[in-house]
């Protein structure tokens, strides 16, 4: 419940409007990121209220419709959150003012939402979205050729004003199943098979090597024209400049030799690798923060922390000049240090490249095999958890 109000009242308005998140899905929500900025409502909105608070609307739905990129044409089957879309696009539900029975009970008839957020008594127009935000959906519905959503804190916005996010598909490796030490994940797209020639003393370019696929090396390695490169199992190698080479950990930690669940983070591979107290178990790609090993505003905290506080969403913000923007519903968080967070990013799928503000940011599916195996584990039903002293080991380093 909101702020200081609580109850145990199953047929409260605002607990019969909630829907619990699916930790069962690589994103618990339905989510999109904010194209175009509009009007946030407490019901849905009549003919006279948009006239009123979008003027422009007409501009604006020309707009969604010729966008290939995030407009009509695009991810409308997300919104139906694994149900089978209709037959119709978005844009012919437009044209035609079509309707669907999917409309919560608490909007029919004119209601409005159950003042979750606070706002809902603030009349028709309670709030406004903006570019370099995010959010997710517990509802998604038809109404007279438009679709709105419902935000997780009872906010009605139309889904026309946001890009339907599908979330990275990037999910990691699990080590002693899938590949084993020493290997190389593929962190840069443009990646080669090199093949080395003797008689000409240079490398040569071969076929493309998937982005983000694991690698098996045979653990020899070669500098040619200054670029360091590893032989593969398989006779060819591969360059540093594309992969991160892998292999089992020189030095076991006091916390694996006691058989912790810990987590290596390295800043300069742009790697994270899961081990079971000396056994590796899950290897991937993360994105750490942007200014790399250089020390400023969006450097990665290195050194051995604990996670302490679990969320399954929390909001993510800044408020520094030219950088403003609020993430809600920020997926599978996972504190270790002040404001520091291992967590998925819904909003980026640049994972293997320095990319965040200092978080360590995970995709959506590692983040939540991550959130589900380490501690403090979260109960069921619960939204959080928070364990400060005896929490997964969090090791970050070069």
């Amino acid at each position: 419940m909101r702020g200081d109000k609580a109850t145990t009242d199953p047929e409260d308005p605002i607990v019969r409007a909630m829907k619990p998140p699916d930790l069962s899905q690589r994103l618990p929500y339905m989510y999109g990121t904010v194209t175009r900025g509009g009007p946030v409502y407490s019901r849905i909105p009549t003919q006279k209220d948009l006239d009123e608070h979008e003027p422009s609307l007409d501009k604006h739905i020309k707009k969604w419709r010729d966008d290939k990129v995030s407009g009509a044409s695009y991810g409308l089957e997300l919104w139906y959150r694994g149900a089978k879309p209709p037959a119709f696009t978005a844009w012919e539900a437009w044209e035609r003012r079509l309707s669907d029975d999917a409309v919560p009970w608490y909007l029919k008839d004119g209601g409005a939402v159950p003042d979750l957020s606070g706002l809902a008594k603030g009349g028709v127009k309670i709030d406004q979205i903006d570019r370099r935000q995010g959010a997710a959906f517990i509802e998604s519905f038809l109404w007279e050729g438009r679709r709105y959503n419902v935000t997780t804190d009872l906010r009605v916005v139309p889904a026309d004003r946001y890009r339907p996010i599908r979330g990275s598909e990037l999910v990691g490796v699990r080590i002693g199943v899938d590949v084993e030490f020493p290997f190389a994940l593929i962190r840069k797209k443009g990646a080669k098979r090199w093949t080395w020639s003797a008689s000409k003393k240079k490398m040569i370019e071969g076929e493309d090597l998937a982005y983000r696929s694991a690698v098996s090396l045979t653990g020899k390695q070669k500098i040619v024209g200054d670029v360091l490169h590893y032989e593969t199992k398989d006779g060819f190698w591969v360059d540093d400049r594309h992969a991160s080479r892998l292999d089992p950990a020189k030095r076991m930690p006091k916390w694996g030799k006691n058989g912790e669940k810990w987590l290596d983070i390295n800043i300069t591979k742009q790697t994270l690798v899961a081990f079971e107290g000396e056994k590796a178990v899950y290897a991937t790609l993360v994105s750490t923060g942007e200014d790399g090993l250089l020390e400023g505003a969006r450097t990665t905290q290195k050194g051995i922390f604990r996670i302490h506080t679990k969320h399954v969403t929390t909001t993510m913000d800044s408020d520094a000049v030219g950088e403003e923007f609020e993430l809600r519903d920020v997926p599978y968080v996972q504190y270790f240090h002040e404001g520091f967070a291992l967590h998925g990013a819904y909003w980026h799928d640049a994972f293997g490249t320095p990319k965040s503000h200092g978080c360590i940011n995970l995709s959506p599916e590692d983040a939540r095999r991550l959130f589900h195996w380490t501690e403090p584990a979260v109960p069921d039903g619960w939204h959080g958890a928070a364990k400060p002293l005896t929490g997964t080991v969090v090791f970050i380093h070069p």
